[in-house]
């Protein structure tokens, strides 16, 4: 498991942290995502022979957010 930390901007409101941990953990590979609304960042523990960095990536910023 490879363990990262995204800064993702535009994360305003509970709905956001719902919308991002939502979509992202339905993705193959995906073992935890925990969005830090104060700080701006999303925590993602995937498995990157499943799933990787850019796939987690389009999927917040298909809900509208910029990952920087």
């Amino acid at each position: 498991m490879k363990k990262m930390t995204l800064n993702v901007q535009g994360m305003s409101c509970g709905h956001c942290v719902q919308s991002i941990e939502g979509n992202v953990s339905e993705l193959t590979g995906v073992d935890h995502v925990k969005v830090h609304l104060s700080e701006g960042n999303v925590d993602v523990t995937f498995d990157p022979d499943k799933v990787d960095l850019n796939e987690i990536t389009e999927v917040i910023e298909e809900q509208g957010y910029d990952v920087a």
